[in-house]
C-alpha cells in the first residue's frame, strides 16, 4: 500500500463496530465441492444477524439465507443433500434442514426451550440434539410462540437450595436439566436418550451410528466435585459405560474413522483451572488411554482475548482420514495455529503464522484446508490454504469496504524482562500519522482470565484507542496461556504479586524502546481479571493519570460468596477460603487499598453480571467518593459479564466505548472530543 492511498484514509471510530462482520465456521461438504460458513454481522436497528453463505470449487461466494434472523451451524448431512443449521427464525433457536441445492428451510425440532447444539447419524437418518428441560418440562412441550408476562398474582419466591443455582450465562437455572433426544430426520419423531443431566457437553456418534459419546457431570455432589466424565450410550440396549470414571474434565469428542478410538480434549485439574488442555486418546473395547500431547508444553484450543470473534467455536480434533493421528489447534505466545500429532512420531505444524485461527474445515482429501483467520491490521476473512505447501488464498472479503476506508495500526510484539528475570511478551501499537518527534499518550491494556491471552487478531477497541491518537501497550503477564504450564499456574495465589511487576516492567520497557510514548500521560483498562489489576495498580502507584475498570473484582471477601463461581474459583485463584484466611483474602482485595487511590477512576459495569457481580463496582465506587475521589460508575442494564464488551446488547457497547474514550481524552489529553 503507498503511503499516499493510507493517508486518505480514515481512523476508526466508535460506531464502525456496526460495520464488522465475523466471517467463521466453515464446513465442507462430503465431496470436497462446497464450503458453507457463517457470516455474522449488526444491521441497521443495531440487532445481530448471521446467515449461511456458500463457497464453491469455482470460486463463487455468495450467501444463501436472508432476513432479521442468526442461522449458525450449518453441517451438510452425511450424503451431502442436505444442510442442518440452527436458527432463531422461529422465536427459540431450533433446528432446521434445508436442501443442499436449493428450496426452503423446514423445521425439524419444536422444544420448548430450544436446541442448543446437534449432530448428525452417520447415515443421515437421524440427528442427536441438546434441549434443556425444567422440572415439569418434557420433550413433547413445544415452543411459546410469545411469552406472556408475569401478573404479579402469580408471583412466586425463588427458593434455593444448591450451592450452584445460577450461571452468568444462563441466569438462574432453576432446576434445568440438559437432555439429549434423537430425533428422526424424515418424520421428526423424537425419542429421549438421556436423563436430566447437570450439564452435558459434547457429544458425537460412533461411525457405526450404534455409540453415542457425550459428556457430563456424573460426580454425587456436582456442585463440589469439577470432573467431566465421558459416558458412552448403546443407542439400541440404552445401556450407558462410564469411560473415564472422574479421572478428569473433557470436552471435544470425536471418534476415529473405523471407531475405536475416541479423541477428546482434557485435563485432569493438576493445576486447577490454570492446568493445560491436552489431547486424550480412549480405546474402550481395550481400556486403553493415551495422552499425546503429554510433553508438549501447550495449550491445546482458542485461548485469544477479542471482541470480533469472540463467540466464534473453533474446531475440536480432527481426525486423519486413515486414523493415523489428529489435527489440534494450539494457543502459543500470542498465535493460534494448526498441528497435526500422530499417534507416534514429532508433532508438525500445519498452518502457522502471526496470526488468529479461529475457525476450520479440513478438506476430505486432507490436502487443503479452510481456515477463519484475522490479524492485528485483517479484521478476519477465510482462506483457502495447502497442506502441502502452505500457499494461502483469501476467499472471501467481507470486510473489504471498511478495511479500503480506514487505516489500521499493526501490533508490533516485542519481550522483556520482568523484575524476576521472567521473559514477558507484549505488542505496541502506534498512531497512525503520528510525526517525527511526535508523542502520544498510552494506553495499557489488560486482558481477563487470567488463563487467556492476547496475541494477533483484529481487536476494535484497540485500533479505536489508536485511531484516536492513542498508544496502545498489551502484554501476557503470568498467568496468560501461551507460554507453558509454569507459566500460566505462577498467578494462582500471587494476584497482584509478579503479576503486577510483570505489567509494570512492560511499561518502562516500552517506555525505553519506543520514543514515541509520553511517560507523563498514562492510562489503563482492562475487564474482569483485568479490572481486578486496574483496581489493584491505582491503589499501588499514581503512575496513571486515568484509568478505566470494567466488570471487576474489588473485594475477594464478598466476591466468594455472590460469584455463580467464587465458592470455588477464590481458593483456586487466590489460595483459602474466606473461613480459612479472610485476612489473606483481604490483602489481595483493591478495595483494602482504596485510601491510595488517587488516579481518575472510571467503573464500568453490568448490572446482570453473575461472574463478577455488580456489588463489586458499588463497593469500590462508594468508598471512593467517600473519600473525594475523581470516579464515576456507569451501569448496563439487561447485560452480563461477557456482554459488556465482546456480544452483548451493540447500543450497550457503543455507549461503553464512548464512556472510555471520553474519560480518557478528558484526563489524558484534556478535553473531550
Amino acid at each position: 500500500m503507498n503511503n499516499e492511498h493510507q493517508s486518505k484514509r480514515r481512523g476508526i471510530t466508535v460506531e464502525d463496530l456496526l460495520r464488522l462482520r465475523s466471517v467463521r465456521d466453515p464446513h465442507y461438504a462430503p465431496d470436497g465441492t462446497r464450503v458453507v460458513f457463517v457470516e455474522k454481522s449488526i444491521d441497521e436497528e443495531k440487532q445481530y444477524r448471521s446467515h449461511l453463505w456458500l463457497w464453491t470449487a469455482d470460486g463463487s461466494v455468495r450467501q444463501w439465507t436472508f432476513g432479521p434472523r442468526r442461522d449458525m451451524k450449518p453441517r451438510f448431512s452425511p450424503n451431502g443433500e442436505t444442510i442442518a443449521f440452527l436458527s432463531d427464525r422461529s422465536g427459540r433457536t431450533q433446528l432446521w434442514l434445508l436442501p443442499a441445492n436449493g428450496g426452503e428451510a423446514r423445521q425439524l425440532t419444536f422444544f420448548k426451550n430450544g436446541v442448543r447444539d446437534y449432530v448428525w447419524s452417520p447415515d443421515g437418518t437421524f440427528l442427536i440434539v441438546l434441549t434443556t428441560l425444567g422440572d415439569e418440562e418434557t420433550i413433547e412441550d413445544r415452543e411459546e410462540s410469545k411469552k406472556e408476562e408475569t401478573k404479579p398474582a402469580d408471583l412466586k419466591p425463588r427458593v434455593v437450595e444448591r450451592l450452584y443455582y445460577k450461571s452468568d450465562a444462563s441466569g438462574f437455572l432453576d432446576g434445568k436439566r440438559d437432555v439429549l433426544v434423537r430425533i428422526d430426520a424424515a418424520s421428526g419423531k423424537t425419542e429421549a436418550l438421556t436423563g436430566r443431566e447437570e450439564e452435558i457437553g459434547s457429544f458425537a456418534i460412533s461411525p457405526n451410528g450404534r455409540t453415542l459419546a457425550f459428556v457430563a457431570n456424573r460426580n454425587d455432589d456436582p456442585d463440589k466435585t469439577f470432573t467431566r466424565d465421558i459416558v458412552l450410550l448403546d443407542l439400541e440396549s440404552k445401556a450407558e459405560t462410564n469411560l473415564t470414571n472422574g479421572c478428569g474434565t473433557f470436552a471435544s469428542l470425536a471418534w476415529s474413522p473405523d471407531g475405536t478410538k475416541l479423541a477428546a480434549i482434557g485435563h485432569d485439574l493438576a493445576y486447577l483451572g490454570a492446568t493445560l488442555h491436552r489431547l486424550y486418546v480412549f480405546e474402550p473395547e481395550r481400556g486403553t488411554k493415551r495422552v499425546l500431547t503429554a510433553d508438549w508444553d501447550v495449550h491445546l484450543g482458542d485461548a485469544m482475548v477479542g471482541d470480533t470473534h469472540a463467540d466464534a467455536k473453533g474446531p475440536g480434533p480432527i481426525w486423519a482420514s486413515d486414523g493415523s493421528g489428529l489435527y489440534v489447534t494450539a494457543s502459543e505466545r500470542g498465535r493460534v495455529n494448526l498441528y497435526f500429532v500422530p499417534h507416534d512420531g514429532p508433532i508438525v505444524p500445519m498452518i502457522e503464522g502471526d496470526f488468529h485461527l479461529y475457525g476450520l474445515a479440513i478438506h476430505p482429501s486432507e490436502q487443503q484446508a479452510i481456515a477463519a483467520m484475522s490479524e492485528p491490521t485483517v479484521i478476519g476473512d477465510l482462506y483457502m490454504i495447502s497442506l502441502e505447501d502452505g500457499t494461502k488464498t483469501r476467499l472471501t472479503r467481507a470486510n473489504e469496504a471498511l478495511e479500503n476506508e480506514v487505516v489500521f495500526a499493526d501490533a508490533e510484539p516485542f519481550t522483556y524482562r520482568s523484575t524476576d528475570g521472567w521473559e514477558i511478551q507484549g505488542w505496541i501499537m502506534k498512531p497512525p500519522g503520528l510525526g517525527k518527534g511526535e508523542k502520544a499518550p498510552l494506553v495499557v491494556e489488560i486482558h481477563g482470565g487470567p488463563h487467556a491471552m492476547y496475541g494477533f487478531t483484529f481487536f476494535h477497541e484497540f485500533q479505536l484507542l489508536v485511531s484516536r491518537g492513542y498508544a496502545v501497550l498489551f502484554t501476557n503477564p503470568r498467568g496468560s496461556h501461551g507460554y507453558g504450564q509454569a507459566f500460566v499456574n505462577a498467578v494462582r495465589g500471587d494476584y497482584g504479586g509478579m503479576d503486577y511487576e510483570d505489567i509494570m516492567a512492560g511499561v518502562d520497557a516500552a517506555i525505553s524502546k519506543f520514543d514515541f510514548i509520553d511517560e507523563t500521560r498514562l492510562g489503563v483498562t482492562g475487564g474482569s481479571y483485568g479490572g481486578f489489576m486496574t483496581n489493584w495498580i491505582v491503589g499501588h502507584t499514581d503512575r496513571f493519570k486515568a484509568a478505566v475498570t470494567q466488570r471487576s473484582i474489588s473485594n475477594w471477601l464478598s466476591f466468594s460468596g455472590v460469584s455463580d463461581i467464587g465458592y470455588f474459583f477464590t481458593k483456586w485463584e487466590v489460595g483459602c477460603d474466606i473461613w480459612e484466611d479472610a485476612e489473606r483474602l483481604w490483602h489481595h482485595s483493591p478495595l483494602k487499598y482504596v485510601k491510595h487511590m488517587r488516579t481518575p477512576l472510571l467503573v464500568l459495569h453490568s448490572e446482570r453480571d453473575y461472574r463478577c457481580p455488580i456489588e463489586q463496582a458499588e463497593q469500590l465506587f462508594i468508598a471512593l467518593k467517600q473519600l473525594g475521589r475523581e470516579t464515576k460508575l456507569v451501569r448496563f442494564p439487561d447485560a452480563n459479564h461477557d456482554d459488556l464488551s465482546r456480544t452483548g446488547n451493540p447500543v450497550l457497547r457503543l455507549e461503553r466505548l464512548r464512556h472510555i474514550v471520553e474519560w480518557f481524552d478528558r484526563y489524558l489529553k484534556g478535553s473531550l472530543h
